[in-house]
Formats: structure tokens, sequence, C-alpha cells
């Protein structure tokens, strides 16, 4: 009999869009609470903690600021549950103690701008 841990996923993690609107509609309030989300979890990165003089400047892959149709978001890669399950959580009862809406989605790539290989 085998089991399956966390990792051994057969689908890519989805992403988890939290909006900086609350449930009622409103918009949550202070206006940088993105960057300071995802600021809070940039440490949590492949490869671990980075070192050197920039080491602080960047976001985490897994917790990136964003702003879609001029609403803040945080899309959170579900990956880090399996990396850290304690800042997963700490994303997550962040926004529901704030009351902010949360959609599953997958962050697409700008078609406008395609890479060229």
């Amino acid at each position: 009999m085998s089991t399956s841990s966390p990792t051994d996923r057969s689908h890519p993690p989805r992403e988890v869009f939290i909006q900086g609107l609350t449930s009622a509609g409103r918009t949550f309030r202070p206006s940088d609470w993105a960057e300071r989300l995802a600021g809070a979890m940039s440490c949590f990165r492949p490869g671990g903690v980075a070192s050197g003089p920039m080491a602080h400047i960047g976001y985490s892959p897994y917790c990136v600021p964003t702003s879609i149709d001029n609403v803040k978001c945080v899309v959170v890669n579900e990956a880090l549950r399996d990396i850290e399950p304690m800042a997963w959580d700490f994303v997550m009862n962040f926004a529901r103690d704030n009351d902010l809406q949360v959609v599953d989605a997958c962050l697409l790539p700008d078609v406008r701008n395609p890479v060229k290989r």
C-alpha cells in the first residue's frame, strides 16, 4: 500500500486570489496591504531565504501582489501550503480575519507580449 504526500500532486498547484474587497464590496485599507502581506511572505521562495545586499528586495513567487481591474490582490500559490503550512495558514487567516474575498483562479501569462523562444 502506498501513500502519497501533498507534493505528489498530479495537477499543478492552484492559485488563490485574495482580493482587496470585503464581502460587502468595500475597498480594504490601508492601500498598501497587498505589498505588506507579500513582503511578510518574501522569505518563502525556492532555495530558501536569499542573502546578500539586495536580498530584501523582491517577493516570493508563492505570494505575489498584483492589481486586477484596479483591485489590489495577492496571488497565493498553493505550493506554499506544502513548503510552509504555517505561512499558508497566515495568509488564509489574514483574508478571513479581514473579511476579504478569496477566489480560486489561475494567473495566465500576458498573451500580448509572448516570450519568443
